[in-house]
């Protein structure tokens, strides 16, 4: 799957999406669904598989997002949950 941006109307919905761009539903991360980006310019985030992304408009990059960084410590000086990578 690929993120991809596009322009709709204001309150459109996973369906308008799915017609507006002539996807199918099984191109479309319904789960995921249709993402308001920005009000104002009628920017949403939609998952969609490689393919129709190359279809529909450019891909984005959806990475996993992980905990970066050494351990916090909590306020009595323990320390807290570490973070993947972090040296032990």
């Amino acid at each position: 799957m690929v993120l991809i941006t596009v322009r709709l109307p204001p309150g459109a919905t996973l369906e308008d999406a799915i017609s507006r761009l002539g996807l199918a539903e099984e191109d479309v991360d319904i789960a995921y669904g249709l993402v308001l980006i920005d009000p104002d310019l009628g920017l949403y985030g939609l998952r969609v598989t490689e393919e129709a992304g190359r279809r529909a408009g450019p891909p984005f990059s959806d990475p996993k997002i992980e905990p970066y960084g050494p351990p916090k410590r909590s306020r009595d000086g323990r320390p807290g949950p570490r973070s993947p990578g972090s040296p032990p």
